[in-house]
C-alpha cells in the first residue's frame, strides 16, 4: 500500500497535467476556429491591395516627414503586409534608397497597425469599438512619433542610421520585403482581374501567411494557456481593477511591456489582447498592447542590426512613449462619448464547433485560400518562397 499510493499520486500529478494541457490546446484551436474566416479574408484583401500597388513608388512618396508624406507613408503602410517583421525591412529598404528617416518608420507603424486583417480579427473578437480605437490612435501615434523625432533625431543620427543601414546586415523576411509582383498596366478593375493579378495576389497572399504563421501559433498558444490557466483574481490585481483611475494609466504603461516579454507579434496579438481585456486591462492598455508588436525583442535586436545601438534604442523609447500616449488619449476621447465596452465579454472561444455561421463562413474562405495556395503552386510560387529570407 505504501508503494502504491506515490504511484497513485504520480498517475494523478500526470492526468491533471495532460488535462490541463489539453484544456489550452483546446482554447487555442477554439480561438483559430473562431478567426479563420476573417484571418483569410484579412490577408486576401491585403493581397489584392498589394498585387496593384508597386513598392518601387513608395521611396519617391516619401522624400520628407511633412503631414502629406505621413499621410502617404500611413495610407502605403496600410495597402502592405501585416507581418512586422516584413514591415520593419521593407522600413530600412525604403530608406536606404532615400525615403524620409521618420516617414519610414511611419510606414511601418501603419503596415502593422492599419491593415485589413488586424481590423476585421479585432472586430471579430472583440467588437467595433476596439477597431475604431486603433483606426484612430493609429495616426495620432505617428503624428507623436514624428513630433518626438523632430525634437530628437539630428542630421548627424540620421546619416549614422543610413550608414549602418548601407551595411545591409540581414534580419527576418528580406526577400519578402523586397518582393514586388504588382500589375501596373490597365484600371485598377483589370489589373485585379487579369491572369498576372491572379498570380500575384495568390503569391502575396501565401508569403503573408508564410511570414506570419508562427507569430499567429505562438500567439494562440499563449493565449490558450492564459485563458485556461490564470486565474481571473491574478489578472484583476494586476491591472488594478480595483482602483478604475489607477488602472487607466497603468494599462497603457504594461500592456508594452506584456507585448515585450510575450514574443508576439502581427496580428498573433490579437486572441492575447481579447484574454487581457476579459481579465481586466484597461481600454486603453488593449490598445497600447496591440500597437506594441513592434517592440517584441527579436525586432529590437533587428532595429540593432539595421541602425546601430543609438537609433535603436531611440526609436524603442520613441515608438513606446507615442503607444502609451495615443492609446491613453483615445480611452480618454471614447470614455467621454461613452464608447468603451461597460461587460468584458470578447469572443475568445465557443464552448463547441458546431454547425453556425462561423463553420459555414470557415468552409466558404477555406475553398478561397485553397484556390489561391492551388494558383501559387502551379505559378512558380515554391521558388520565390525560397528567397524570403
Amino acid at each position: 500500500m505504501e508503494t502504491a499510493c506515490p504511484q497513485a499520486a504520480s498517475i494523478g500529478n500526470t492526468m491533471d497535467l495532460a488535462t490541463a494541457l489539453g484544456h489550452a490546446l483546446w482554447m487555442a484551436f477554439a480561438m483559430l476556429w473562431e478567426i479563420l474566416w476573417p484571418l483569410i479574408l484579412g490577408f486576401g484583401l491585403s493581397a489584392v491591395v498589394q498585387a496593384v500597388v508597386s513598392k518601387s513608388e513608395m521611396t519617391k512618396l516619401l522624400p520628407d516627414d511633412s503631414a502629406k508624406s505621413l499621410a502617404i507613408a500611413c495610407g502605403l503602410g496600410a495597402a502592405s503586409s501585416s507581418c512586422s517583421y516584413a514591415a520593419v525591412a521593407l522600413a530600412r529598404s525604403i530608406f536606404r534608397k532615400g525615403a524620409n528617416f521618420t516617414a519610414a518608420m511611419a510606414f511601418q507603424l501603419a503596415s502593422t497597425n492599419l491593415v485589413a486583417e488586424l481590423t476585421i480579427i479585432i472586430i471579430v473578437l472583440m467588437g467595433w469599438q476596439f477597431a475604431a480605437a486603433e483606426f484612430l490612435g493609429g495616426p495620432l501615434m505617428v503624428m507623436l512619433m514624428a513630433i518626438l523625432f523632430r525634437k530628437l533625431v539630428s542630421p548627424k543620427l540620421v546619416a549614422q542610421a543610413r550608414a549602418q543601414a548601407e551595411r545591409g546586415l540581414k534580419g527576418k523576411m528580406e526577400g519578402h520585403a523586397e518582393m514586388d509582383m504588382s500589375v501596373t498596366e490597365g484600371s485598377l478593375w483589370q489589373r485585379i482581374t487579369s491572369k498576372d493579378g491572379f498570380t500575384a495576389t495568390s503569391h502575396y497572399f501565401v508569403m503573408d501567411w508564410a511570414a506570419v504563421w508562427k507569430d499567429i501559433a505562438i500567439g494562440l498558444l499563449i493565449a490558450g494557456a492564459l485563458a485556461a490557466w490564470v486565474p481571473p483574481d491574478f489578472w484583476q490585481k494586476f491591472f488594478l481593477v480595483s482602483h478604475p483611475v489607477a488602472a487607466k494609466i497603468w494599462g497603457p504603461i504594461v500592456g508594452p511591456i506584456v507585448a515585450i516579454l510575450s514574443f508576439v507579434c502581427s496580428v498573433g496579438n490579437v486572441p492575447l489582447a481579447a484574454v487581457l481585456w476579459n481579465g481586466g486591462i484597461s481600454f486603453g492598455g488593449v490598445i497600447a498592447f496591440i500597437y506594441a508588436d513592434l517592440l517584441v525583442l527579436p525586432i529590437i535586436d533587428i532595429y540593432r542590426k539595421y541602425y546601430g545601438w543609438r537609433v535603436a534604442g531611440l526609436i524603442v523609447a520613441v515608438f513606446y512613449v507615442a503607444m502609451f500616449v495615443a492609446a491613453l488619449l483615445v480611452e480618454f476621447v471614447f470614455d467621454a462619448f461613452g464608447l468603451i465596452p461597460s461587460h468584458r465579454s470578447a469572443q475568445v472561444v465557443e464552448m463547441s464547433i458546431s454547425f453556425n455561421y462561423t463553420t459555414v463562413l470557415n468552409m466558404i474562405f477555406l475553398a478561397i485560400a485553397a484556390l489561391l495556395v492551388l494558383r501559387f503552386f502551379k505559378t512558380g510560387g515554391p521558388k520565390m518562397m525560397a528567397h524570403m529570407g
